[in-house]
């Protein structure tokens, strides 16, 4: 049974859906909110410039770019780009141009950035 769905998104249906604030100049559209073991699918939208601070996945996470471009450490990953990153792995984000992307992860990430001890 089809429990939710979101139409065209890789052609901008995207852009009629209601985001809400997750991170400073990064909005969010929840499509599955986390709940129990299940991971949690998303829409996030940067603003040109944003960031998020460094983090560590404690499960997969899965990215697909909708429009614009987002990088971390290892490059930029434009329009259409999927990427993998594995449960352990830790890096920080950001968009120059600003950029839509689908994500997926098993479990929430840990930020590392500004903490102590």
């Amino acid at each position: 049974m089809l429990e939710t769905t979101r139409e065209l998104l890789t052609l901008g249906g995207w852009k009629d859906l209601p985001f809400e604030p997750f991170r400073k100049d990064v909005t969010i559209h929840w499509i599955r909110t986390f709940e129990g073991d299940q991971p949690g699918v998303a829409l996030l939208k940067y603003e040109p410039g944003a960031s998020v601070p460094r983090h560590r996945h404690e499960g997969l996470e899965t990215i697909l770019v909708l429009e614009g471009t987002q990088s971390d450490e290892a490059g930029d990953y434009g329009q259409g780009s999927y990427v993998l990153n594995a449960a352990g792995t830790e890096h920080s984000v950001w968009s120059e141009t600003g950029c839509v992307v689908l994500i997926q992860w098993d479990r929430p990430v840990k930020i590392l950035e500004g903490q102590t001890g």
